[in-house]
């Protein structure tokens, strides 16, 4: 198990001994949840390697997921310039940490529920997913999804190549559009075969690692 450290006595607790921690999903840099915590929380956390915070309606220490199995692994642990806020960067189990059920607290927008996708090939992806499942006429997206794999992968071999001519070419403009390309004809072609970026990003971690 990873020995998580925090200088302890650094941090700037407000007058009831709390201090404002926010959880982040390392995956995707989702915000999931505001809440408190104290020491005694902050040292459960380092020493165990999953979540803690202090529940201020029942006054007591509250080990997330402990009672729901939706737990919070910890991945990396900071704290701001001003030393009086944490962030907490988790995986979470279940991919939920509301205790409605939803993937975020910050899911109300007004008009749906939905966790806000906090990268942008999240964002693109979601956008991809709705041309799919929601087409229209002169969307170029939803003409690559009725051409299928054929039209789909064809393109991707074509962004490829530009990919590389732009590196060949030695442009740095030229190849931040080209892989631009090349990554949302990726995307357009996981989102036909039901894999997302998490999926992804998934592997990249494990590789990292």
């Amino acid at each position: 198990m990873t020995a998580w450290t925090l200088p302890l006595d650094e941090i700037r607790y407000d007058d009831r001994g709390l201090v404002p921690a926010i959880a982040q999903d390392y995956l995707d840099g989702t915000v999931l949840m505001l809440a408190w915590m104290n020491r005694e929380s902050l040292q459960k956390t380092l020493a165990t390697g999953e979540v803690w915070y202090w529940s201020r309606s029942r006054q007591a220490l509250w080990h997330k997921g402990a009672t729901s199995g939706h737990l919070q692994k910890l991945q990396s642990i900071r704290y701001d310039c001003d030393s009086d806020a944490i962030l907490v960067s988790i995986e979470q189990v279940g991919d939920i940490a509301c205790h409605t059920g939803e993937r975020s607290c910050f899911h109300q927008t007004g008009t749906a529920k939905q966790a806000p996708a906090a990268d942008t090939l999240s964002q693109v992806y979601e956008v991809i997913c709705d041309r799919r499942d929601h087409p229209q006429p002169d969307s170029y997206t939803c003409k690559l999804f009725a051409g299928g794999d054929n039209k789909i992968l064809k393109k991707i071999g074509e962004e490829a190549a530009e990919v590389v001519m732009a590196c060949k070419d030695d442009e740095a403009a030229a190849i931040a559009s080209e892989v631009a390309d090349l990554l949302y004809h990726t995307l357009v072609a996981m989102a036909h075969h039901g894999v997302t970026p998490r999926d992804v990003y998934r592997q990249l971690q494990a590789r990292r690692r």
